[in-house]
């Protein structure tokens, strides 16, 4: 492995960290404008994603590139290839931000009725997740990679309590069935995020150990 290599590689991850961080913040934006109705704000989150979108391009061809021309092995191969999944995930979480910050726009704050604190608690522990499982990557702590995995069936049990409260809400109010679907929505789009970010911490754990721990429940 070439010094030259050695260099290309840790631009590349600085790189890749820097799309991480940005997307945390657009995450973290569009939750505020969420629950503040903050229409300005979700205006700018979705403008953020252009560049999101720009920086995983970029990310991609420059990790295709190193592949061709230097063709790794081992940890250096598992690291290129790390940064190929993590990168395309962390596109996806953008997109999952943008479908919140569409609804925030028009989000009647009342629609969240019953289900304010379940959808409250769900975003905190989104948050989390994203930010330990980014924090993983980049100190390319397996340990710390695997305390991701149990916080998204947390999520997701909070995600399934939503579905039950809103579907008992609209038989009762039918008229309110558009703020429901918002609220909904805004609960999808966060179990997205969650998922994403698990995918992130389970492609920490491979960078390190090289084992795939994807699908642990069906082991």
């Amino acid at each position: 492995m070439t010094a030259q290599f050695v260099r290309l590689l840790d631009e590349l991850q600085r790189r890749s960290l820097r799309m991480a961080s940005l997307v945390e913040d657009i995450v973290q934006e569009v939750c505020e404008a969420a629950f503040d109705a903050d229409e300005r704000l979700a205006r700018r989150a979705i403008g953020r994603d252009k560049e999101v979108d720009a920086e995983e391009v970029e990310i991609e061809a420059e990790t295709v590139r190193l592949m061709a021309l230097y063709q790794p092995v081992g940890s250096d191969l598992r690291f290129l290839c790390t940064v190929l999944k993590v990168n395309n995930d962390l596109e996806r979480v953008a997109d999952c931000a943008v479908n919140i910050a569409e609804r925030a726009m028009h989000l009647d704050k009342s629609g969240l009725g019953r289900q304010s604190d379940a959808v409250h608690q769900m975003a905190s522990i989104v948050r989390r997740m994203l930010r330990s499982a980014i924090q993983a990557y980049g100190v390319q702590d397996a340990q710390s990679g695997q305390s991701v995995f149990p916080e998204d069936d947390a999520v997701d049990a909070l995600y399934g309590q939503i579905i039950q409260s809103i579907v008992a809400d609209a038989v009762r109010q039918p008229d309110r069935m558009a703020a429901f679907l918002d609220v909904l929505s805004i609960a999808k789009n966060l179990e997205r995020i969650a998922d994403h970010a698990t995918n992130i911490a389970e492609d920490v754990v491979f960078l390190k150990t090289g084992e795939i721990v994807r699908h642990r429940g069906g082991e």
